[in-house]
């Protein structure tokens, strides 16, 4: 016979693999990158060869170096993502990747004023979690935190049986 928790964790990992990112975030920072870029470079080729103020060819490689760096940083900005599978949970912000059991979290967390979702973890940390961002999608973040939190919920559930009884805790 299963139980209401079992039906939960079946669904739950039914819709696995699920990956949480910002995607207008991402869309307006990798268009603004390209944009950026794309007008620097054509700064570069269009400013005076000959006149009273020339450009030499280390001005304009210097301006496309800013562009493709200011490309490269923005890239770096839309980084963020959560990917949620049978496994765990693999938070991947700026510059850090970090892979969780489903057992190491234990809640997830959006309060009002929060740039975005952070987790608690059976260590005693938070982490945050940048690709659950309410800045410029608000009810896709909080939708997003929601589903998250009834994976852990689902998923947590489901570790915390016990396998040779088929009991859950308590």
């Amino acid at each position: 016979m299963t139980t209401a928790g079992d039906d939960r964790a079946l669904a739950a990992v039914a819709q696995l693999p699920v990956t949480f990112r910002p995607l207008v975030t991402r869309v307006v920072l990798l268009t603004m990158g390209t944009l950026l870029l794309g007008t620097l470079s054509t700064l570069a080729v269009v400013m005076p060869h000959e006149g009273a103020s020339p450009w030499s060819s280390g001005d304009r490689i210097t301006v496309v170096v800013v562009g493709v760096l200011s490309l490269a940083l923005l890239t770096l900005l839309s980084r963020p993502k959560a990917v949620a599978d049978a496994g765990g949970l693999t938070v991947v912000n700026l510059t850090v990747k970090r892979r969780l059991a489903w057992a190491e979290v234990l809640a997830v967390r959006l309060r009002a004023g929060d740039a975005w979702v952070h987790l608690d973890l059976a260590d005693g940390t938070t982490l945050a979690v940048m690709g659950i961002q309410p800045g410029i999608a608000r009810r896709q973040a909080v939708s997003d935190a929601r589903r998250l939190r009834a994976l852990v919920e689902a998923l947590g559930e489901a570790r915390d049986r016990d396998p040779r009884d088929g009991a859950g805790p308590g």
